[in-house]
């Protein structure tokens, strides 16, 4: 019996009408998988005919329950009981696709990043890639062709509720603190991305970031371990002329992929090439205005200091605006960093825990929001005559204070520094 077939047998309930969510209905409409029903706490009004009646009945009667990844037991603690259930997206991938080549990343920092130049240096290479995920396209809208590789960025909420992800080559990148509010501690976190290697064969590879190692063998993990060694990667660094990737902030993600190219036999001349014309993504770090001696980054991305501290290490000169809604048991420690920093903007409404982590260490002014900030930074650079100076938006928190994601953050950035960098320089 076909993977497909077995499925048709069986029962689910969509919980959650999120882009997954639909991503997943729409793979059971095109597969005439017909044992289905959904439910959404918000949307109500979404698929009104597929919606389940009653909850609690429904959750006790399917055979499994696709979860959305934004659904956390500690807000939904009835769902604890049904977690042998519970399934994602993602596992309808593995379940229905055996005979594909499949990266999988995952880790608290530079996924997006190293999906795209994943993908890039496969398709530079000849290879079939198609790319999706936590990264943008849900994992089953994808049209996936035989003999193609596919890129998955995956999320700690993904991996913590999926039971069949199986990737050819797992890659951890690292692990700080993060998403506490989600998973309640780090142990649950932790495990949460180890969940990445658990279906892994004897040969298959796991890329794992040297500070992991011990728990990766603690664990007894049956694919092939491989440390990508940044040292390994910045002996060849000199002769990457990508501004983007020269910097220190992407050697991590960078040791990475260069691993993964010699395990594909990838030649180093080639990945040099596929590295010099990479474009960086946007809200990571992403240089998008110069104008005389001063140079605008747009890191919206960084929603812990964790993201921040490396954008914070790359530059001198920095007039830094952040602010926004800190993450669990987050903390600022910027002694090792403040000598590159001028001056501090603090934004959002929660200003008074930002000034506690950095007051009596450098000097900061409150300024409310990004348009003020940007006002009072180029008055500040005129006043202080600061040589080949940088604005850096490098929030250190979540946006959902002010903006609705950390995408319409830093297009708001964008927008006000195009407007003023005009009018004030």
């Amino acid at each position: 019996m076909s993977p497909i077939s077995k499925l048709r047998e069986q029962s689910f309930l969509v919980y959650g009408l999120g882009s997954s969510g639909k991503s997943v209905i729409k793979f059971f409409n095109k597969n005439n998988i017909k044992k289905y029903k959904v439910w959404d706490d918000k949307q109500k009004k979404l698929f009104k005919k597929r919606r389940a009646k009653n909850l609690k009945e429904t959750l006790n009667t399917v055979d499994y329950i696709v979860l959305s990844p934004g659904i956390s037991f500690l807000k939904k603690k009835f769902l604890i009981k049904f977690k042998k259930k519970i399934i994602t997206d993602i596992d309808f991938f593995y379940l229905t696709n055996k005979n594909l080549k499949s990266i999988v990343v995952t880790g608290t920092n530079g996924k997006s990043t190293t999906c795209k130049l994943i993908s890039n240096l496969l398709k530079k290479n000849k290879f079939k890639v198609l790319l999706g995920g936590n990264i943008g396209t849900p994992i089953l809208d994808l049209n996936i062709k035989e003999k193609t590789f596919v890129v998955i960025e995956a999320s700690s909420f993904q991996l913590s509720h999926s039971k069949f992800i199986k990737p050819d080559f797992a890659f951890l990148l690292n692990i700080t603190n993060d998403h506490l509010d989600w998973h309640g501690n780090m142990l649950n976190y932790t495990n949460s991305k180890l969940k990445i290697f658990m279906s892994q064969e004897t040969n298959q590879f796991a890329l794992v970031n040297i500070k992991l190692k011990r728990i990766f063998k603690k664990n007894n993990f049956a694919s092939k371990l491989i440390i990508p060694k940044t040292k390994n990667y910045t002996k060849i660094k000199h002769r990457i002329k990508n501004y983007y990737l020269k910097s220190n902030i992407n050697d991590e993600n960078m040791s990475f992929v260069y691993a993964l190219s010699k395990l594909l036999k990838i030649s180093t001349k080639n990945f040099i090439n596929t590295a010099n014309s990479f474009i960086g993504l946007s809200h990571r770090y992403e240089i998008f205005l110069k104008k005389k001696n001063i140079t605008f980054i747009n890191d919206s991305k960084a929603t812990s200091f964790e993201s921040t501290k490396y954008a914070l290490s790359n530059s001198k000169n920095i007039y830094w605006i952040l602010g926004g809604l800190p993450k669990k048991n987050d903390k600022i420690s910027i002694t090792e960093t403040r000598k590159n920093i001028i001056k501090c903007y603090l934004i959002g409404k929660n200003i008074n825990f930002f000034k506690e982590q950095i007051k009596n260490k450098v000097n900061y002014t409150i300024s409310i929001n990004l348009k003020k900030a940007l006002i009072q930074i180029l008055k500040d650079i005129k006043s202080f005559n600061t040589k080949d100076s940088i604005i850096l938006f490098s929030p250190a928190a979540a946006s959902y204070d002010q903006f609705i994601n950390f995408e319409k953050r830093g297009d708001e950035f964008k927008k006000l520094s195009q407007f003023y960098a005009k009018k004030f320089i």
